[in-house]
């Protein structure tokens, strides 16, 4: 939320318009900031906890025997049901390394639980509750504010208001008066208000482009934006796999309630279904179709690094072998693969690999764990250099806002001033229309509040004073 004193502002026809500018720049950054600062906040928190701690328990180690010999992946998957009796086996995630555990993700009861096995010995190395640490919690808040639907929409609104923010910014931001040069780098000589905005300004150009790619990730798993624009129309064709019989369920039913575990470009998909001769031979013939013969299939294909294996959960359910560097398998997306195998023949139904994914879906296999800070440790640092320069941006904006109001304003909001003769407003409005129409709920309340600040605000004498 940028701020200017108005004694530096003309009255000419481009200062003008870079008065409503800076207005549409208050109002979207007075929305906006309590949210980008919620999502910066509770996004370190996951980045740092799933670093260190791990989200699924892939940084639990264990000693490796002078021999090793690992069991069978079916004899571990005995010892986890052992620790829960009644329990049913969800999902096999295998080791990054010799040293580490084998995580199985059980049911029992309607809850999901994970359990860490010494792959060596089968012992339990420990259980927990999925999806309930503080990398979840952290993740809930993220997501929806820990609102359901009513949060999902406000952070979508928030991050298309934070669009505006960036252009708005980038106009007020762009050199009129100096070298780009000069423009790109703070004055620190300045001091009150005048340093908190050149700080504000070169910080905030200089995260822009960071923000930005986070704010379109991040939309992309909303629930209008994401769920029925984008996604809908980048998902990958079910029906390049040929002869294949397809389930009525999707790839998001695999999800476990609101988290999403399937790769964005899958989730909207249809599953190939069992039950049929289709399909390509892959596992050994005449073995059973099982957790081993799965996990010998998944490493003569090519699985490296963690991978993971869901069980089939119907009579037509398949057996899915996954890597996908949203969930932490690995730190290379192109990497990522998902094949699905018939639970009765044994026969490998689909294999989609990153190659696979259309331009969006591409883009959203390397941007989301881009966001999530999980392609190295380069990642994770400039993703707090990006978190840690939102909250500075918020916090200078209010501290500016608060600097540049007059004494005895406590009550009024003092929005920068609305322009009596604005030019160039069809260029507003159609930049304006295209934010809309990109992102529906943004535009519709950004429409609105400009509906308000022109239709109400100016002609009620009290709110002009409030606002103005």
């Amino acid at each position: 939320m940028s701020t200017y004193s108005r004694d530096d502002i003309s009255t000419s026809a481009p200062s003008r318009f870079y008065l409503a500018a800076w207005r549409w720049h208050f109002y979207a950054g007075l929305f906006v900031i309590p949210f980008l600062t919620t999502l910066a906040v509770t996004g370190m928190m996951m980045m740092y906890v799933g670093y260190f701690d791990g989200r699924d328990g892939e940084k639990i180690t264990v000693q490796v025997p002078e021999n090793p010999v690992a069991l069978s992946v079916s004899d571990q998957a005995e010892a986890a049901l052992a620790s829960q009796p009644g329990s049913t086996l969800v999902e096999w995630l295998k080791g990054r390394s010799e040293n580490s555990v084998s995580v199985f993700r059980i049911a029992h009861d309607g809850t999901q639980s994970m359990v860490a096995i010494d792959p060596y010995t089968g012992g339990i190395i420990e259980s927990w509750d999925r999806r309930q640490g503080w990398y979840d919690f952290a993740d809930g808040i993220h997501s929806d504010l820990l609102l359901g639907t009513p949060g999902d929409r406000l952070l979508e609104i928030a991050a298309g208001l934070a669009i505006v923010l960036i252009i708005t910014g980038t106009y007020l931001w762009w050199p009129r008066n100096m070298s780009l040069i000069q423009a790109l780098v703070p004055d620190l000589r300045r001091r009150g208000r005048a340093l908190w905005k050149t700080l504000h300004v070169n910080i905030g150009i200089y995260v822009s482009v960071f923000l930005l790619a986070f704010l379109i990730t991040g939309m992309a798993w909303t629930g209008i934006w994401g769920g029925k624009i984008v996604q809908a129309w980048s998902t990958f064709p079910a029906e390049k796999w040929d002869n294949v019989p397809l389930s009525d369920e999707t790839h998001a039913s695999m999800d476990h309630g609101a988290v999403s575990d399937q790769p964005w470009a899958l989730e909207q998909t249809q599953m190939p279904a069992s039950g049929s001769e289709a399909g390509v031979a892959r596992t050994a013939l005449g073995a059973p179709v099982d957790i081993d013969s799965v996990a010998a299939l998944a490493a003569s294909i090519g699985f490296n690094a963690r991978y993971r294996i869901a069980y089939p959960r119907s009579e037509t359910g398949v057996w899915t072998i996954n890597q996908d560097t949203m969930s932490a398998d690995a730190e290379d997306p192109f990497s990522d693969r998902t094949v699905h195998v018939d639970q009765y023949t044994g026969k490998v139904l689909a294999n989609v690999a990153f190659a696979d994914y259309s331009v969006a879906g591409k883009a959203m296999a390397v941007g989301i764990p881009f966001h999530m800070g999980l392609i190295g440790l380069w990642n994770l640092v400039l993703n707090t250099f990006v978190c840690m320069s939102v909250i500075f941006l918020s916090i200078s904006g209010v501290v500016m806002w608060w600097m540049r109001r007059p004494k005895g304003a406590a009550l009024r909001v003092f929005a920068p001033k609305t322009p009596d003769d604005l030019p160039h407003w069809r260029g507003a409005m159609i930049l304006m229309l295209a934010v809309s129409l990109a992102f529906p709920l943004a535009g519709i309340t950004l429409l609105g509040v400009l509906a308000l600040d022109y239709l109400v605000v100016k002609r009620i004498p009290a709110l002009r004073r409030a606002f103005g």
